[in-house]
């Protein structure tokens, strides 16, 4: 029996989970806890602050008693990494530890106004050089504004330079490592290139950025690397356990899927999906609105860069199917209504409940259904779902290869809509490549797992953590639809994109 363990803190944007893994990078145990989604309006959607660090303590507690029950010590425990979701953006009271709003969520879209308002003013440089984003409501930094000028006791704080602005990363390190009482306020590498603050080439945040958007640097944490030892718990379950690693959850599913070189392309299908290709050790320039990003960093070694193409909606459709229209009962159901039909019957969906991301970046797009008759069931409407999110990734993709001139063969996927056989197969269609799917599902966990591992000396470098023989077996589906009725699709697909274009400034009118 393996007697080397490394935790894994994978705090979604729906759930939280804590994992337990081996040496050879089995899974051992877990423990997972959805949480509250809080909608105060239409387009914001908020988390409490303590619900998620609640949340971890409460994983952690209950995924290390079911390990004692197995036959193993908390000695056995080298450390422990964290992963979480990107850009929901917090700011907190440095000296009462007190949240000062609740958790602005990366999907939320009340900063629209704001961000057409960045976008008139001209910077004098260029910003998406500088750190590979557009300005967007996806990310930290319009988020953080928002809450600068209508949260009175976030201005407030800043005057009087006691707060601290972080996204979820950093307030579950500081809150862990101690709080008010000496916690560490760090966020790394790869959350930070998600905020529009974090100079690319630098890894460090950029003086013209923090000009430009009036955000003043005394309240950012200070940026480490993804993999190094950078404190200890200081209470709870995990008391005294090394933290050491530490990615955003695309990194994170990245590297468990072990996409360690330049080409190698992953989807993650949660809540929204995430594509990100690794182009190695320099960052590459999106000529086709795709993101520049960080994807690791290593201890002191060069940051390996990205490109990443994101829809804000995957498993979040599902979830509408079910929380708001009452079409589905559990997320399980889609397979069963969507392979009761051999297509859509000519409906397409456009679930742009929050604008549309990568590569178009419309602000202004709504979820739009189009096509419907009197012929349409709940059959055709369920297959449209799952065939929007598989030709928003065949977007993606083709921008990735006109950027990187990399001949794509083989996306790998995971995240909660890959265990649909259904949207697998439609998504090797779509795409006509080989999709591969890991029988072990919790590629994000394990992903930070090797970050921390690396960094306690549980394995030695990544040659070894790609030798591991665990997890190395995969579904695989191949494309079964001919060139003809792919293009089709795709030529149906994006005359409904067009149709969703322009109704938020519709609904403003």
């Amino acid at each position: 029996m393996p007697n080397t363990y490394i935790g894994a803190i994978d705090q979604g944007t729906t759930s939280t989970r804590f994992l337990i893994f081996n040496d050879k990078g089995r899974l051992v145990t877990s423990h997972q806890l959805e949480f509250e989604q809080n909608t105060p309006r239409p387009g914001w959607l908020e988390h409490d602050p303590y619900d998620l660090l609640d949340t971890v303590i409460r994983c952690a507690d209950e995924a290390l008693r079911k390990f004692g029950m197995m036959g193993r010590t908390f000695s056995h425990i080298k450390g422990v990494g964290i992963t979480n979701q990107r850009e929901t953006t917090l700011v907190w009271d440095r000296k009462t530890g007190e949240p000062l709003y609740n958790a602005i969520v990366w999907g939320d879209t009340r900063t629209d106004r704001i961000v057409e308002r960045l976008r008139q003013r001209d910077p004098g440089f260029s910003i998406e050089d500088t750190c590979g984003l557009p300005i967007h409501n996806y990310f930290s930094a319009v988020k953080l504004v928002w809450l600068m000028e209508n949260v009175p006791r976030v201005k407030e704080a800043i005057e009087q330079k006691r707060a601290n602005f972080g996204t979820v990363d950093s307030w579950l390190l500081w809150n862990l490592t101690g709080g008010i009482q000496g916690g560490l306020h760090i966020t790394d590498v790869t959350n930070a290139s998600r905020t529009l603050l974090m100079n690319l080439k630098t890894c460090q945040w950029d003086d013209q950025l923090l000009e430009f958007f009036g955000i003043p640097k005394d309240m950012l944490p200070t940026i480490v690397s993804s993999s190094e030892v950078y404190g200890k718990v200081r209470w709870g379950p995990m008391d005294g356990l090394p933290l050491a690693g530490c990615l955003g959850d695309q990194q994170a599913a990245l590297m468990g899927q072990r996409c360690f070189d330049s080409g190698d392309v992953k989807n993650t299908y949660g809540t929204g999906a995430f594509l990100m290709m690794n182009v190695g050790s320099e960052p590459v320039r999106s000529k086709n609105g795709l993101l520049s990003t960080v994807l690791y960093k290593l201890g002191d070694q060069s940051p390996v860069y990205g490109l990443e193409g994101s829809t804000g909606v995957a498993g979040a459709a599902v979830r509408w199917l079910q929380h708001n229209l009452g079409i589905i009962s559990k997320a399980t159901d889609m397979d069963e209504l969507a392979s009761q039909v051999e297509d859509t019957g000519g409906v397409m969906f456009v679930p742009a409940f929050s604008g549309l991301f990568a590569p178009y970046w419309r602000d202004d797009a709504r979820g739009t259904m189009v096509g419907l008759t009197q012929y349409t069931t709940r059959h055709h409407v369920a297959r449209a779902t799952l065939e929007s999110v598989c030709l928003a990734t065949q977007g993606i993709l083709a921008a990735m290869n006109e950027d990187s001139h990399i001949p794509l063969t083989r996306l790998k996927a995971d995240g909660g809509m890959s265990n649909s056989e259904v949207c697998m197969q439609l998504q090797a269609d779509l795409l006509g490549m080989t999709v591969e799917r890991p029988k072990m599902r919790e590629t994000t966990g394990l992903g930070v797992a090797f970050a921390a591992g690396l960094a306690v000396g549980m394995w030695s470098n990544l040659e070894e953590i790609r030798s591991l023989e665990e997890n190395r077996q995969v579904d695989t589906f191949e494309p079964q639809l001919n060139d003809k009725d792919r293009q089709r699709k795709l030529r149906l697909w994006n005359a409904a994109l067009e149709r969703s274009y322009g109704w938020a400034a519709v609904l403003d009118e």
